[in-house]
């Protein structure tokens, strides 16, 4: 199972949210480059790019800091990138520009035609981000809960073409409260594109109940908070999930 560390982008800084509030921010480092790097450095595979100024403006607004990030990636692991993403010349922008994989979230939710022109378009490198509550998707960076029953639309978009989904329990994510292991492998077994588990990663312990429904279709697992204030550490959490797998 893949860790991906998780680069929050807000001001033009690598930041952290709690349950996806705008005012309740932590700055983990003013140069998000270098922390690309750090974690490239801890055996990163992959990372993880939020727009969070983008996701609530409805289009790119940290783009100077995305461009420096996969400067710095060059052609070292793939980036996947979401946030304030709503059209396909955004796409493509970002995909000429070196990114891997670009994420849809509300806009999917909101717009679903786009999201199947995006999957026309862009074939292998559109993910869609579902986030949810008590199994209710939800919009806007987290502002709105729709009445969308998150498996429901989880097997639409996947019949749209997208190459994996990325599940966020948002009612875990940013407090180090755990994963949601039940609704994360109901996701997965609906499904038989990869799902991609978010929020509530605390330390190994949750590494290691992911890393235990991996074969349900649950193949990455994003980390953020944990791993910025140390309750995890990363290049420890990949080892563990490698030493599960090979068994």
């Amino acid at each position: 199972m893949l860790l991906i560390p998780a680069i929050d982008l807000k001001d033009g800084h690598c930041v952290r949210l709690k349950q996806g509030e705008m005012d309740d921010a932590t700055v983990f480092s003013e140069v998000p480059a270098t922390m690309a790097r750090h974690w490239i450095n801890q055996g990163a595979r992959r990372l993880h790019l939020v727009d969070l100024n983008g996701a609530f403006a409805g289009k790119p607004v940290n783009g100077a800091a995305i461009r420096d990030i996969v400067a710095e990636v060059g052609d070292d692991i793939p980036v996947q990138l979401g946030g304030g993403i709503r059209d396909l010349d955004t796409i493509e922008s970002y995909l000429d520009n070196g990114i891997g994989y670009v994420i849809i979230g509300t806009a999917a939710v909101r717009n679903p035609g786009f999201l199947h022109d995006a999957c026309s378009a862009f074939p292998g490198h559109i993910i869609v981000g579902l986030d949810a509550r008590d199994g209710k998707v939800a919009v806007e960076g987290w502002s709105k809960i729709t009445g969308h029953d998150v498996v429901d639309l989880a097997k639409k978009f996947e019949d749209y073409g997208v190459e994996a989904v990325i599940y966020t329990d948002i009612g875990r994510d940013g407090m180090l409260s755990g994963v949601n292991i039940d609704a994360t492998m109901r996701l997965a077994r609906a499904l038989r594109i990869p799902v991609i588990a978010s929020g509530g990663i605390t330390n190994l312990a949750d590494i290691e109940a992911l890393a235990a429904i991996e074969s349900e279709g649950v193949v990455a697992a994003i980390t953020g908070r944990a791993i910025y204030e140390g309750t995890l550490d990363f290049a420890a959490g990949q080892r563990r999930a490698d030493e599960l797998e090979a068994r």
